[in-house]
C-alpha cells in the first residue's frame, strides 16, 4: 500500500506561482514514479508531470513545459511541483498518483496513458488562477 497526501494549493493571479507538495508513504519501491495530474471542471483528468523516485528522470506535458518544474526532496518521499507563470487555464484540482510496476522495472517513468492504470491517488488540492 502507498499513501499520498498533497498540499500547497491555493488561489493566485495570472503570472503568479505556487508550489505543490505530495508526500508518499508505504511501499513506493514497488511503483514506477510519482506523477502529477490535474482535472478542471467538466474536463477529463490529464497528465501534468512525472519524476522517478530516484529523481533521475522527469517528463512534462507540453502545456506546462518551461513553466512547471517537478522535483523531489533528498529523502525521496516528497515530490514538489513548482508552478510559475500560471494561467487561468491551469485552474484545476491537482492530484499526485503512482502505479504499481507491472510491465517495467520500478523507479522508471511509467509511460502509462490512462488514468485507470494508476494504483494510488492523493486526495487532490485545488489551484485557482484568476485573470
Amino acid at each position: 500500500q502507498v499513501q499520498l497526501v498533497e498540499s500547497g494549493g491555493g488561489s493566485v493571479q495570472a503570472g503568479g506561482s505556487l508550489r505543490l507538495s505530495c508526500t508518499a508513504s508505504g511501499r513506493t519501491s514497488s511503483t514506477y514514479s510519482m506523477d502529477w495530474f490535474r482535472q478542471a471542471p467538466v474536463k477529463e483528468r490529464e497528465f501534468v508531470a512525472a519524476i522517478t523516485w530516484s529523481g533521475g528522470s522527469t517528463t512534462y506535458a507540453d502545456s506546462v513545459k518551461g513553466r512547471f518544474t517537478i522535483s523531489r526532496d533528498n529523502a525521496g518521499d516528497t515530490v514538489y511541483l513548482q508552478m510559475n507563470s500560471l494561467k487561468p487555464e491551469d485552474t484545476a484540482v491537482y492530484y499526485c498518483a503512482t502505479a504499481v510496476a507491472r510491465t517495467k522495472l520500478p523507479d522508471t517513468l511509467s509511460g502509462l496513458t490512462t488514468v485507470k492504470e494508476y494504483t494510488y491517488w492523493g486526495q487532490g488540492t485545488q489551484v485557482t488562477v484568476s485573470s
